[in-house]
């Protein structure tokens, strides 16, 4: 078997390959390396890879049609799986074109090149975002999705919508990962328990949004990695009861399917806040400010259906996965 991983220098994409090579799985990797944040911390989660043999590493954007089709002539992967994308909710509302070039544009490309290289599954990233206005908790894939709150939202709720229509017209076998707030070591500079750490260690106010009023489904990224690999093995079927008199969103009569992964436990901000005091043994400057546009003030995953179809699913604690994190950033910037 061969895996195509793009955005393999990514927080979740350079872990994703890692499992794979264990398990002695050849994976070519793209990613751009952009500088949307630190490059060096992308060039660093990435050094763990380049020594395998059974790891390629292609520097390429996915916007750029001609080089995907030729990687896929190239390497002919088995499965692809797509975390490439412009990430961040309140960055789509100072960039808007860099959401539409990578979350649509790159994963057009990814599609196409899937159909005409017949690839025998697509496993891509979607999100939690896309539940958007949604109040009714858990939130659930059999729920529709039809009224994000930020571009980077609708970006991931039309990546559900075009694979769904290449998994009717060519028969490609999709599924969609909707990821619920995922952290741990490695993670982005711009998410939340990075920032807090880097701000509480230098003495620099946390920014606390809602005034502290949110809720969020924090998912650690091992227990996310392990998900992924088991749904490497697990090509979505048709749903045989799938009505069109009463559609299933989570499902479909063609080839696709999407899953939540996200922890089953919603916690609020300010007990996360208080688990990186406790770590850091060291109390935190606050600055209370109003809800962000673009954020929602709880997220809440229903995860059924994922335990259902891999009998897993995340089960590690804030506190487990907060230690572990910070541990990480002590030693990686030598703090």
């Amino acid at each position: 078997m061969k895996v195509l991983v793009t955005g393999v220098a990514g927080f979740i994409g350079s872990q994703v390959a890692k499992r794979l090579l264990e398990a002695d799985i050849s994976v070519v990797g793209i990613d751009n390396l952009n500088d949307y944040y630190d490059v060096k911390l992308k060039e660093d989660r990435i050094k763990f890879l380049i020594n395998n043999e059974k790891f390629k590493f292609i520097k390429a954007n996915l916007e750029d049609k001609d080089i995907i089709n030729s990687i896929f002539s190239e390497h002919k992967p088995n499965i692809v799986i797509n975390l490439a994308a412009q990430a961040g909710v309140r960055y789509s509302l100072e960039n808007p074109n860099a959401y539409i070039n990578s979350n649509i544009v790159g994963f057009m490309n990814i599609l196409e090149a899937c159909r005409h290289h017949k690839v025998e599954h697509l496993i891509y990233a979607s999100s939690s975002s896309v539940y958007g206005a949604n109040t009714n908790l858990p939130f659930s894939v059999h729920d529709n999705v039809d009224h994000p709150i930020s571009l980077y939202a609708a970006t991931k709720k039309a990546n559900e919508l075009m694979a769904h229509t290449y998994s009717h017209l060519y028969g490609l076998p999709t599924t969609g990962l909707r990821f619920f707030t995922v952290y741990g070591p490695w993670g982005r500079p711009d998410m939340a328990l990075f920032l807090f750490t880097k701000a509480i260690l230098k003495g620099d106010p946390i920014k606390v949004f809602n005034n502290g009023n949110m809720m969020r489904d924090f998912t650690y990224v091992d227990d996310i990695i392990e998900s992924i690999y088991r749904l490497t093995q697990r090509k979505p079927e048709p749903n045989l009861l799938w009505n069109g008199k009463k559609p299933d969103p989570g499902t479909s009569y063609a080839p696709y399917k999407v899953y939540n992964i996200g922890n089953n436990n919603p916690v609020k901000l300010m007990e996360f806040i208080t688990a990186i005091e406790e770590k850091l043994g060291i109390k935190a400057k606050k600055e209370f400010l109003p809800l962000q546009a673009g954020d929602v003030p709880e997220t809440y995953a229903d995860v059924e259906d994922l335990y259902r179809d891999i009998n897993f699913k995340p089960q590690t604690s804030i506190k487990d996965g907060i230690s572990n994190f910070i541990d990480w950033y002590r030693k990686y910037y030598g703090v």
